[in-house]
């Protein structure tokens, strides 16, 4: 009786490869943005390394690499890859410059690399609290990670929560209609989810909350530049949003699985609900169960949490350490305990999100 033997080894070699070169990939996009070199294509048209270099501020002899990196990734057009080097020229397509740099378009993925950015300027933080238990604070993974974060979430926050997922609780969108409806927004990071709910309800005050002070200073600089006045942020604790009530609508927008003490912080948002007033939390759409391998969500997940979303809820001390991966049963039990009579998954179809209605 024979027995066959399966070498994985080539087919992890590969794949290692693989995440290697979209890493790499990534930081290249990272400069793009940062520099504002993308920018410069897409407002300036083609360029040449000569005129990038004078459009974007940057040297020369970066700007050809950087041309080359991008036209040899397949991110950029070029118009004859066998001219001189210093007179090719290089261009952005509009159907690229969705994904690259156009931050209200549901493409836009660009915020990866910055998030990505982040977590490897801290990377030797993470695994200094591996070996001691402890954690690495939020506000250490810096403006890359902050931006990345809050862009990311973006278009979903932009059109699909004023849009299909408040569809999904017509009474609560017929409240929030009215004069004197008040909205909180618990983790409301850069702000953009506040200021979609202040500028699709007009007659509400949208109040955001975060412990993080740097995303309520640009959350509120964010709502300055729309022109939004009804929208207002404070820096403080999850649990805070008791203080402030009472609230038609309080949203915990794929941040519950971060907070330290996310049944205190539900217990917070039940008592800062008005009579017949409800809380929308949005958080992971990750699978019922532990399975290995899992797909490509999970994985994702699961990628997140080892590298940041763990070792910034570790900085608490007691901490509920959920991780990145919570899944329904968690909130469930979360809620429960926190009070709710009522936990409902709305039904939303979307690829990387769950919906839960609170109520009671």
């Amino acid at each position: 009786m024979s027995t066959v033997t399966t070498d994985r080894s080539e087919a992890l070699a590969e794949r290692l490869f693989g995440a290697t070169l979209g890493a790499l990939e990534l930081f290249s996009v990272y400069l793009g943005n940062e520099l504002g070199l993308y920018r410069a294509l897409r407002d300036g048209g083609p360029a040449t390394v000569a005129e990038l270099a004078a459009r974007a501020g940057i040297h020369e002899r970066y700007a050809r690499e950087w041309l080359e990196q991008q036209a040899v990734a397949g991110l950029l057009e070029v118009d004859d890859a066998a001219a001189p080097a210093d007179a090719r020229r290089y261009a952005l397509a509009a159907d690229h410059a969705r994904v690259l740099i156009e931050a209200g378009d549901a493409a836009h993925v660009a915020p990866f690399a910055h998030m990505v950015a982040g977590i490897g300027g801290v990377i030797g933080d993470v695994a200094a609290a591996y070996r001691t238990g402890g954690g690495v604070p939020y506000a250490r993974y810096g403006a890359a990670f902050r931006h990345g974060q809050g862009h990311i979430n973006r278009p979903a926050f932009e059109q699909e929560l004023p849009g299909a997922w408040l569809d999904a609780m017509p009474d609560v969108r017929g409240r929030l209609d009215r004069p004197g409806a008040r909205v909180a927004d618990v983790g409301c990071g850069q702000g953009f989810s506040a200021i979609a709910l202040a500028t699709a309800f007009p007659r509400a005050q949208v109040d955001g909350i975060d412990a993080d002070p740097a995303s309520i200073a640009e959350a509120s600089a964010f709502a300055r530049d729309a022109g939004v006045a009804n929208a207002a942020f404070v820096t403080g604790d999850a649990t805070a949003v008791r203080d402030h009530g009472p609230y038609d609508l309080v949203v915990i927008l794929e941040a519950l699985h971060d907070l330290p003490h996310p049944v205190e912080t539900l217990a917070a948002v039940r008592d800062a609900l008005a009579p017949g007033g409800a809380a929308l939390v949005v958080d992971e759409r990750v699978a019922d169960a532990f399975e290995a391998p899992g797909d490509e969500v999970e994985r994702m997940m699961y990628g997140w949490s080892v590298t940041h979303c763990l070792p910034t809820q570790l900085v608490d001390d007691p901490t509920a350490a959920i991780g990145t991966v919570m899944r329904a049963s968690t909130v469930r039990d979360f809620a429960g305990r926190a009070g709710f009579g009522q936990v409902a998954v709305l039904p939303v179809d979307n690829e990387f999100f769950r919906l839960y209605r609170l109520d009671g």
